[in-house]
């Protein structure tokens, strides 16, 4: 879990980009990445709103643990080795799931668009098969009910009642959930437009964006183990959380910005 700063203001912005880091999760890409492909013969319109669709089910989940949190906040606390299981859980899996990412560009096939690999759709991969919207949000929700997603949802919540009681506890929640929802919601045009065109460069970008999800896991992976490991990391990285943030948002539109240029760049094909 990430240590928050006492500024409104600053962890407003921090809770946005870290809802801009969870949309980019490897499990929720590829759910959307499922639940796109899908659609994109069926219905090809809804098709391009799946991720959109998708965190707004997930994102209110989290209001609802972020209302519910911050209502009983004055008689509970969060107890402290919830925040440590929490942070060794999410760095597990960032681990495993960038290490399958990187190997899934690395073993792909030329002229192969490359598909993001996750861990939560490999055991609610029948629920990926629909095109009722009402259906693609519940499957949103049932994303959330993880111990990462409920676990960043109370420390946002209880940190929120902190400045002013439910009310700012539901603004953290809501941020975060915009940042997801802007994420997801661009990958999931993203998808919708590299189906249709299935070229050589549609691979490149698909492999750019491989590339961005694999490598940013390890290193967030990386950098929470050497936090826990070093005293010293540790305490240099106290107050940098807005720097940290900033700096992910920015790797991660680049990498969109470049793909989605690739993509682009030559006719879809008929």
């Amino acid at each position: 879990m990430e240590s928050l700063p006492n500024d409104w203001l600053a962890l407003m912005f921090l809770v946005f980009t870290l809802g801009v880091k969870h949309g980019l999760d490897a499990d929720h890409l590829a759910t959307i990445d499922g639940l796109t492909r899908y659609n994109a013969r069926r219905n090809p319109r809804l098709a391009r709103w799946c991720g959109f669709l998708f965190s707004l089910g997930h994102g209110a989940v989290v209001m609802a643990v972020a209302l519910a949190i911050g209502a009983l906040s004055s008689r509970w606390a969060v107890p402290e080795w919830m925040e440590d299981l929490g942070a060794w859980i999410s760095i597990a899996f960032l681990t495993l799931l960038g290490a399958m990412n990187l190997v899934a560009v690395l073993a792909a096939q030329p002229g192969q668009v490359v598909q993001p690999v996750g861990l939560k759709g490999r055991f609610l991969g029948r629920l990926q098969r629909t095109g009722n919207p009402l259906l693609i949000a519940a499957v949103g929700a049932l994303f959330a009910l993880s111990f990462d997603t409920m676990s960043q949802a109370a420390l946002f919540a209880l940190t929120g009642t902190q400045f002013g009681g439910v009310s700012h506890a539901l603004t953290l929640g809501l941020l975060f959930m915009l940042g997801m929802m802007l994420m997801d919601g661009v990958n999931g045009f993203w998808i919708a437009r590299l189906i249709r065109r299935a070229d050589r460069l549609a691979c490149v970008a698909s492999r750019i964006m491989g590339l961005a999800v694999g490598g940013l896991s390890l290193l967030v992976a990386g950098f929470g183990f050497a936090k826990y490991a070093s005293p010293e990391v540790s305490a240099w990285s106290d107050g940098k959380e807005l720097a940290f943030g900033l700096s992910f948002v920015v790797v991660v539109a680049l990498s969109f910005l470049l793909a989605l240029r690739l993509a682009r760049s030559e006719p879809a094909r008929a």
